[in-house]
């Protein structure tokens, strides 16, 4: 088989977010995405909306290290419209994880605006498993500011620097 036909049948899919810490809900998303897609590339969106802890190299970094350099995954960041960066990397497939009903709503509305925007480009859900509905980076901010213990539910490098960071914090 041509080499450049076997690249260019690649399943690639992006899964942005923010990622303010990567979660072990995200890590999930992850690993099963790529049961599914030859690579992944996982973005950090920039989002003018919200404040980040910790800085996008910073971010890009932790995603790396609990991907554990993954050859399948690559690490980005980009700031724009979504459906341009896809172009951009060849990617025709958004990945978003849901959590719960309230997720629909928000994403469903991004995935109709996003196929707007470019129709060649297509969003697929898929669905935390159920040991991670109750985990997002915000509640585990919170929770780690408050001195709360945040063990299994970011890798444990994570939960180190969020102590760290709220410990120098306070």
């Amino acid at each position: 088989m041509d080499e450049h036909v076997h690249e260019r049948d690649h399943r690639i899919a992006v899964y942005p977010g923010s990622f303010d810490p990567i979660t072990n809900g995200h890590l999930d998303i992850i690993r099963r995405a790529l049961a599914v897609f030859d690579r992944l590339i996982v973005v950090v969106a920039r989002n003018p909306n919200k404040k980040p802890l910790f800085p996008t190299e910073e971010r890009l970094d932790m995603i790396r290290r609990a991907v554990e350099n993954n050859p399948r995954v690559t690490v980005d960041h980009f700031s724009g419209l979504l459906v341009d960066y896809c172009r951009e990397v060849n990617a025709r497939v958004i990945l978003r994880g849901l959590r719960a009903l309230s997720d629909f709503e928000y994403e469903f509305q991004l995935a109709l605006i996003n196929r707007k925007l470019d129709r060649s480009v297509d969003t697929i859900f898929m669905m935390t498993g159920f040991q991670w509905f109750y985990v997002n980076s915000s509640i585990v901010k919170e929770a780690a500011s408050l001195g709360g213990s945040i063990q299994g539910m970011v890798p444990d490098f994570v939960a180190e620097k969020l102590s760290k960071k709220f410990d120098t914090a306070r």
